[in-house]
């Protein structure tokens, strides 16, 4: 998975008027936990912009000035109810060998042949959860919808997961194809309406039968 690196200070005042002094000079305080113990730390709010405004996954590469460097992934953000500007971010930490669980981006690929005939492709979940070690968390999931019919779906028990796990049943639907007003019936491959033996007549064929 992409990383993002973040350039922090430790702080070591956390109350309301260190805060507010961070926040009036465009810092935005954090908080990472998973640790021994919570560290408190703040980075300018241009630094958060290709972390929180994506649709991506990506993990956090923490540098604080005293040298200090923290892996995390972001948990919980809180924006101005007026503004939208980042009030407090929270980071959780990541270890190498303790599983992490996370929001992953589903990405289609492919024509649907059910689309192709008019039907709608509907997506059910644009995210799944899943859990993993912090080197095998995938950027997104991709799920190939090109053989998919009219009244198909993938649902999550269909999709590989050899490097994690899926923190959801599997009969929930990704993705599916419904049918429409301007749906046709799908045609099957050509090798399925001609059978072994059978030859298609020509018009010229015809006419002659017909003269007999």
């Amino acid at each position: 998975m992409k990383s993002i690196t973040i350039n922090g200070s430790q702080r070591e005042s956390v109350g309301k008027k260190s805060t507010k002094a961070l926040r009036n000079a465009g810092q935005v305080p954090c908080v990472l936990y998973g640790g021994d113990k919570p560290v408190h730390f703040s980075a300018p709010e241009l630094a958060f912009s290709k972390l929180v405004y994506t649709p991506n996954a990506h993990t956090v590469v923490i540098e604080l000035e005293n040298g200090v460097t923290l892996n995390a992934v972001l948990q919980d953000i809180q924006f101005h109810p007026v503004t939208d500007r980042i009030l407090h971010v929270d980071f959780y930490q990541l270890f190498e060998d303790k599983e992490i669980a996370l929001n992953i981006p589903v990405r289609l690929v492919g024509n649907s042949k059910g689309v192709k005939n008019g039907g709608v492709l509907r997506r059910n979940n644009r995210k799944l959860r899943i859990k993993a070690l912090p080197a095998n968390l995938p950027d997104f999931i991709e799920i190939d919808i090109t053989p998919l019919k009219i009244g198909d779906k993938v649902s999550v028990g269909e999709l590989p997961s050899e490097d994690y796990t899926f923190l959801h049943t599997d009969n929930i639907v990704v993705c599916q194809v419904k049918t429409s007003r301007t749906a046709v019936e799908d045609e099957e491959d050509e090798d399925e309406e001609i059978e072994a033996g059978d030859v298609p007549t020509t018009e010229t064929e015809d006419v002659a039968a017909e003269k007999e």
